[in-house]
């Protein structure tokens, strides 16, 4: 497939599959493995190799995500949003700081990836993220959205444009991902 075609497919799946997520909706989970699949092989081609161990390691977070909701989905199809604990959010952070740096170091003296430090920080970081958005907590939006401000700058960077400016949209997404999940969070039977 040429690469133009393969970062766009990707980037269409990607809108699709974060803007489901925003709804709550399960369909979402299996989008995103398509697009998370194409991505991994348009970071491939461009040596962010950290961003292309992070597509196959959000495949599994996809897979536990969707496994996940499935068994939260109310009747309508949606899941319930659930609060994340403070000292969540320090453990959390600080695991994936340190799994960053560690993968950071790796990449810089075993590869000869483009940024490895920042890549990995970024993609560690997304793992949190991720791992918040298959947990339902809301702050998984604001992770997001710190993290996508800087990826913007990265894929500028490295040249993939329809990426740079995915990204624009997927803080609009998350802007958005907020704003509903919050709006869930406060409804009555909130845990």
């Amino acid at each position: 497939m040429n690469a133009e075609l393969l970062e766009w497919s990707a980037a269409a799946l990607s809108i699709a599959g974060v803007w489901l997520m925003t709804r709550r909706r399960l369909i979402g989970w299996p989008i995103g493995l398509a697009s998370v699949a194409l991505y991994a092989l348009v970071f491939a081609e461009a040596r962010l190799y950290s961003d292309t161990l992070l597509q196959v390691v959000f495949g599994g977070f996809l897979v536990y995500g969707w496994m996940s909701w499935r068994h939260s989905a109310q009747a309508d199809g949606r899941v319930s949003i659930v609060p994340l604990p403070a000292r969540h959010v320090v453990r959390d952070l600080g695991i994936g700081v340190a799994f960053g740096l560690a993968l950071g170091a790796g990449m810089h003296t075993l590869t000869d990836a483009a940024i490895p430090w920042l890549d990995a920080l970024l993609a560690a970081l997304s793992l949190v993220a991720q791992w918040w958005q298959a947990r339902r907590h809301v702050a998984a939006w604001w992770l997001w959205i710190f993290v996508d401000v800087i990826y913007i700058g990265v894929y500028l960077f490295k040249s993939l444009h329809v990426t740079a400016a995915l990204y624009v949209v997927f803080i609009g997404l998350a802007m958005l991902g907020v704003r509903s999940w919050s709006a869930s969070a406060r409804q009555p039977g909130y845990r």
